[in-house]
């Protein structure tokens, strides 16, 4: 029985698979009910490196570099092709039946669609963050000027350089809508179109159309215009995520309604259409404003609470920050921040902002930590990356998109972070003054002189930064089937360690290595014997004249060959390793 054959076998069947797919290291079966399986037997599996259960009836069998050739001889089983498909009764009935999965089965689907939405883009937005350190660091030298402040003009040429970072964040809607729409099963190109609706020029244009008026909506101004009667919102999607993650996750239900409803014939041309149909203007009208309104009432909120408790205030933003900017609501505040300087001549959120941001960082460096442990290069260089942007840059997204929304356990503790930063600030600035700062900055370690009450920052934020570490290199934030992969990644990189061997042979090759030694000259004419090149023996005589390369070919050899003096090839075939051993022992038995 095969590898393919066993781990089939030992999942229940091909006929207890619902879905077969694999990343990196690992094939991820979803099953009818893994309640039966027995990860010893699994383990067990040649080339199985470990077998970790998951909610949900999903099981995880980890085969480290050779999963592409796992998955691609399993998928190759007669039995997967011919296997019976459950109906969705009972799909559901086994939902219903495996507890676990009915309560916490949609947690590990939305982190999944998270993870995958944003993993793809991960290498452009680490090196896109690269130019933004780059920008930072020239501002905190002197050789431009604050960068980051829309209100101050650079020269064209750095200008252009800071047009290199944005070619990414801009236009990041589109890569994530491309990535959603993927994987809820939408064709990819048309959430990216739909996305582009509101990135168009002409889209932001209408913003200064003679139609276009201001409204008022949690205290902040926001632009409509009328079309056909009904307000449409006026906002620059640039490096928005919420908007498009929201569109795909209508668009996939959606796109797999309108292939029940239209024939299979009319499903290419009228499938997408009804999709955009539905979309386009649902995305403009609804889901993207729902992200302005909402930062709107946040920015509101957030400034009500600084005029009643200071305190509560820096406690709240950093906690409110962790799940404001994955769905772009921290954007607004940009905005805010602005305005504070304008007319108070200081802004008071940036300085809780940076426990956030810290925190963040800090726990970036716990993953890296692990993963220089666990031997795991992938999620090093990930880190490495995400780390050197957020403490030289002060952007968070790499870290964010790359690798906190891709682990559950780590918010918990980042979090904690974000609260110990918080409280620091809260407590000092009211024993002594508060946080606030002249310019508008990227919260990073290059940032930290532009803030008033410096020495308490500094401490809120090296504060925030220990306790994230702290808490992902002590408790971790992977779960059991997440260690086993980096393991299987580690030990994939590192050095194969040297294992005994035992070669069998048996009576053909026993026969052969008799004879073959004997038209070699015979045993006191052979110097050595090794196999090489998989498929041939390699022999050094003492006289090439005593060697009879007829009998050798007529002893079964496909070819036989003096490279040099006194060497000799023999090709034996994919058995040369057996044969040699063959020789090797007649060579030993008759010396003793």
């Amino acid at each position: 029985m095969s590898t393919a054959q066993e781990i089939v076998a030992a999942v229940g069947g091909a006929d207890n698979i619902v879905s077969l797919s694999h990343c990196a290291t690992r094939l991820r079966f979803q099953l009818v009910d893994a309640s039966g399986i027995d990860t010893a037997r699994v383990e067990s599996i040649k080339g199985v490196m470990g077998a970790v259960p998951q909610s949900g009836d999903r099981y995880q069998v980890i085969m480290g570099g050779a999963v592409q050739n796992a998955y691609n001889e399993i998928n190759a089983l007669p039995e997967m092709s011919t296997r019976h498909e459950p109906t969705d009764a009972e799909l559901k009935a086994a939902a219903r039946a495996g507890g676990v999965r009915g309560r916490f089965a949609w947690v590990d689907s939305f982190f999944e669609f998270l993870s995958d939405s944003f993993r793809p883009i991960l290498g452009a937005l680490l090196g896109a963050s690269l130019f933004i350190t780059f920008m930072s660091l020239m501002s905190t030298l002197g050789v431009i000027g604050n960068w980051a402040d829309p209100r101050v003009e650079l020269p064209p040429s750095w200008q252009f350089v800071n047009l290199l970072w944005q070619s990414v964040f801009v236009f990041l809607p589109l890569m994530v809508a491309y990535n959603a729409s993927k994987k809820v099963g939408a064709d990819p190109w048309v959430g990216f179109g739909i996305m582009a609706l509101v990135m168009l020029p002409g889209f932001t244009s209408l913003m200064e159309s003679d139609a276009a008026y201001t409204a008022v909506i949690a205290g902040s101004n926001v632009t409509l215009i009328d079309i056909f009667g009904v307000p449409l919102t006026l906002f620059s999607y640039n490096s928005q995520v919420f908007p498009p993650l929201l569109m795909a996750a209508l668009l996939g239900p959606l796109y797999k309604l309108l292939k029940k409803l239209i024939p299979d014939n009319l499903q290419l041309i009228f499938v997408p259409f009804l999709a955009m149909l539905i979309m386009l203007p649902l995305t403009a009208f609804l889901i993207g404003p729902l992200g302005v309104f909402v930062g709107a009432w946040v920015a509101g909120a957030l400034g009500a609470i600084n005029g009643v408790s200071p305190l509560i205030f820096a406690i709240i933003i950093p906690l409110a920050y962790p799940f404001m900017v994955p769905l772009g609501l921290h954007w607004p505040l940009n905005a805010v921040m602005l305005l504070n300087i304008q007319q108070l001549g200081f802004d008071y959120i940036q300085g809780p902002m940076g426990a956030w941001n810290f925190a963040c960082f800090g726990a970036t460096a716990g993953v890296l930590y692990l993963a220089w442990r666990d031997r795991d290069v992938q999620m090093r260089q990930t880190a490495t990356g995400a780390l050197a942007a957020g403490l030289l840059g002060g952007i968070s997204e790499p870290s964010l998109y790359g690798i906190h929304l891709r682990f559950k356990k780590i918010y918990p503790r980042m979090l904690i972070g974000c609260l110990v930063g918080g409280l620091i600030l809260g407590i000092g600035g009211s024993l002594t003054t508060p946080v606030t700062t002249q310019a508008f900055v990227f919260t990073s370690l290059l940032t930290i002189p532009a803030f008033n009450n410096m020495p308490l920052y500094a401490i809120a934020v090296v504060a925030a930064f220990i306790t994230s570490m702290t808490l992902v290199v002590l408790l971790d934030y992977r779960t059991p089937e997440q260690k086993a992969a980096a393991r299987a990644r580690g030990d994939a990189d590192a050095p194969a360690p040297v294992e005994p061997r035992v070669i069998v042979v048996g009576d053909v090759e026993t026969n052969q290595a008799k004879q073959w030694v004997a038209a070699l000259g015979g045993e006191t004419n052979i110097a050595s014997v090794e196999p090489i090149a998989e498929t041939r023996v390699r022999v050094q005589v003492l006289d090439s004249a005593l060697v009879d390369a007829e009998a050798l070919r007529r002893a079964g050899l496909a070819g036989v060959v003096e490279v040099s003096p006194g060497v000799w090839h023999l090709v034996a075939g994919l058995e040369a390793e057996q044969y040699a051993e063959g020789m090797r022992r007649r060579l030993a038995s008759v010396s003793t």
